[in-house]
């Protein structure tokens, strides 16, 4: 089909309509007419077929291979939390899993969203319902996150997020068809802002990044920090674009807050963090707190400048045995140690896999019954579950970065401060607002 519409694009050029005797020679009226009707004839036939072959695309596809997509920040401010390592995690679980699966090849494509919901929804659109992608996975940026999980409910495919904190994707924007496997924002909030709170740092100013992810990480540290009996003194909201946050420092060094938490990610954290230290706001008496710290955020500072800070994460590389053969692996490819993010996006592409074999059929809601039954045991979470509002369930851990002189190797960074079990590291079930949840 695809070659016969080729032949007849060679007499009309279908997409964009030029008259292809034009300039060809036809001497008189009786030629250019029979031409002209040659030229209407194809036209037709071209959309004809063109329309039948969309209409069968994706389930031509789906029967070829098992199509996963890897929707991700390739060149933008958040490229180091996801990119091209979560792609490399997610090629890596195709490749353990065994390449196929119900008797099908398994393809990984990829895309950059640029940090445009516009674009990540239009390649979602495209990817499920004219490429025959089953599950999109990583999912950086959670406004993206947020519209993309909807795309997954309306067309019936899954998607899996990893790269994006905001606890909205369990509670009031959870879908059937989504899962939140990582890490979240409730998560986060939780092990660092209660830790602190047990040093008496009882008093607060946020400084956040002023997108659905910031406006999350504040409001559940906020409610933590307020029921442990705390008190938030201030708060101010920067375009995540921010490269300057001179004017942001200066009111977060006035203000009577003992902790200054910055509740942002990607590059704007990194230059946040180095600006508290040129302000000198812990020479003033305050803490910084990183409310979402990645592993290449801490790798990027440097532990002169991050040294000391709490923060909280679902995965650290040097853990234990199996962490450590992960990681390995995963640097062999991308020169560096993974995170939790790289983690997760591994570990739900395999925990995926193994439903899709379970099942017998990449029909999503059958897939997300056997991902829901089937407990995860790996290298990234022991006995892991995933919970009716789509919350992968498991221990959390909270950390702090190690001073230069205790690390004994280039990304050995962190010491292990506690560990937070996974019945008690996220929003309970009677606190959510998924319509999901059984009352």
């Amino acid at each position: 089909m695809v070659s016969l519409i080729c032949l007849l694009g060679k007499f009309y050029n279908a997409s964009c309509g030029v008259e292809l005797w034009q300039g060809a020679g036809l001497k008189n009226l009786e030629e250019k007419l029979m031409a002209t009707s040659m030229k209407k004839l194809c036209a037709l036939l071209v959309g004809a077929l063109t329309a039948t072959s969309a209409l069968i695309a994706p389930a031509a596809a789906q029967d070829d291979a098992v199509k996963i997509g890897v929707l991700t920040d390739i060149s933008g401010q958040f490229s180091h939390e996801s990119g091209e390592g979560a792609i490399t995690a997610v090629k890596m679980a195709v490749e353990d899993f065994g390449g196929e699966v119900l008797g099908k090849p398994i393809q990984v494509i990829s895309a950059d969203h640029q940090n445009k919901p516009e674009v990540a929804v239009a390649t979602a659109k495209e990817w499920y319902e004219t490429e025959g992608v089953t599950m999109i996975n990583d999912l950086i940026n959670s406004g993206i996150a947020l519209a993309v999980t909807q795309v997954a409910k309306n067309d019936n495919r899954i998607a899996i997020v990893n790269g994006s904190g905001s606890s909205r994707l369990t509670n009031d924007g959870c879908t059937p068809n989504s899962i939140h496997y990582a890490y979240d924002t409730y998560a986060l909030a939780n092990g660092t802002a209660n830790e602190l709170m047990k040093q008496g740092l009882k008093s607060w100013f946020f400084l956040t990044a002023d997108y659905a992810f910031g406006h999350a990480l504040e409001a559940d540290a906020s409610a933590i920090v307020k029921a442990g009996g705390g008190e938030v003194s201030g708060a101010i909201r920067y375009p995540i674009e921010t490269t300057d946050h001179s004017a942001f420092m200066l009111q977060a060094q006035a203000s009577p807050a003992k902790v200054v938490a910055i509740a942002g990610s990607g590059t704007t954290f990194i230059n946040a963090v180095r600006s508290a230290r040129e302000f000198g706001l812990a020479q003033s008496g305050k803490t910084v707190a990183g409310l979402l710290v990645w592993l290449t955020d801490t790798h990027a500072l440097g532990l002169d400048v991050a040294e000391g800070m709490i923060l909280t994460s679902a995965f650290y590389w040097d853990r234990d045995d199996a962490t450590r053969a992960f990681a390995a692996k995963f640097e062999k490819h991308m020169g560096r140690k993974p995170h939790m993010g790289d983690a997760g996006n591994y570990s739900s592409t395999m925990h995926y896999l193994e439903a899709v074999k379970a099942a017998g059929t990449t029909e999503a809601q059958a897939v997300m019954a056997k991902m829901r039954e089937m407990p995860i045991n790996d290298f990234f979470a022991t006995n892991g579950v995933i919970r009716e509002d789509g919350r992968m369930v498991h221990d959390m851990y909270v950390y702090q970065v190690k001073k230069p002189e205790e690390s004994k190797s280039e990304w050995d960074v962190y010491k292990l401060v506690s560990v937070i079990p996974g019945k008690d590291a996220y929003r309970p079930l009677s606190e959510s607002k998924c319509p999901l949840v059984k009352k």
